[in-house]
């Protein structure tokens, strides 16, 4: 009841155990608490709150339209449904290196586990997207020791993501990666990398914890997690995948119901009231009520 009882500082610590154990973290986007709440059921290890997700939720393009304010709200509250850790994209810290220090506080004080920060030049471009364009690495070396050098918990993770491979190539981005290590990084997101070869390039060439984006019609192979974790990858995320499921039974059922008249053909396939009061707690919750409300009222006299 009421969201995760474990304390934010519990769950970084358990995400650091989580990298350091040499298995996969796998970790679904969530656009929402109640599917955060899904993921945590499901067996999952982490929650991942992807900006692309959010900003479609807001009927907004994923080009650095959404604003702190509006991400450390949602992030948090995903963060709370559960009792897993939460890692959440934060674009290039929405402005400079003194924003991404201010972003890092503000995402850690409502309860994240993690952040990352890209090098993309501000306004940024979904990282699947032609024509991006990347700042110098001392540009990004800044924001990365802004965001360690800001963090109150040692242990709130700072991801480095590097957009580099489309745009300087996969040599430039195994440096560039290096470099943000170097930094303070404590690990590396390595944006659009193109198949098998490219990840075990990636994982040669560079020492701390991977994470491998699996996001769909995208430019990287959609390799499973037994292929992940043998090439020695640390984390992986599938950003927008909840979303994409979500919307698309939405559109079609819309659309059965204009043709139709009816939602009824529809209702075998849809989450059942007592399935959706089961992940909200009802039950809890009323009987918290029963037990506060417990009096009956007497006469007029008393």
């Amino acid at each position: 009841m009421l969201g995760s009882t474990i304390p934010a500082a519990s769950k970084r610590v358990a995400f650091r155990a989580g990298l350091a154990s040499g298995r996969l973290l796998r970790m679904p986007g969530a656009f929402s608490p109640l599917v955060a709440r899904i993921v945590a059921e499901t067996g999952f290890d982490g929650v991942y709150i992807s900006g692309a997700a959010l900003s479609a939720d807001l009927a907004l393009p994923d080009i650095g339209l959404t604003t702190l304010t509006e991400v450390a709200a949602r992030g948090g509250a995903i963060a709370q449904a559960t009792d897993l850790p939460s890692l959440i994209d934060a674009d290039t810290g929405f402005g400079e290196p003194l924003n991404a220090a201010r972003t890092t506080r503000v995402l850690e004080q409502a309860g994240l586990a993690g952040l990352h920060l890209e090098d993309q030049v501000n306004p940024k471009r979904c990282g699947h997207l032609d024509n991006k364009a990347v700042v110098s690495v001392a540009e990004m070396l800044g924001r990365i020791r802004a965001a360690v050098g800001a963090r109150t918990d040692p242990n709130f993770v700072v991801c480095a993501r590097t957009d580099a491979r489309a745009v300087e190539g996969l040599p430039a981005a195994i440096d560039r990666a290096k470099a943000y290590a170097d930094a303070g990084a404590d690990l590396i997101f390595a944006e659009a990398l193109a198949d098998e070869s490219e990840f075990e390039a990636f994982r040669a060439g560079v020492d701390i914890p991977l994470l491998a984006n699996m996001t769909e019609f995208g430019k990287s192979a959609l390799l499973d997690a037994a292929t992940l974790e043998r090439l020695g990858f640390n984390v992986v995320i599938y950003p927008v995948t909840t979303l994409r499921i979500a919307m698309g039974a939405v559109e079609a059922g819309l659309r059965t119901i204009a043709a139709d008249g009816t939602q009824a053909a529809l209702v075998p396939a849809m989450q059942t009231r007592a399935r959706l009061y089961e992940l909200v707690d009802y039950a809890d919750y009323n009987q918290f009520d029963s037990s506060v409300y417990n009096f009956t009222l007497g006469g007029a006299d008393q």
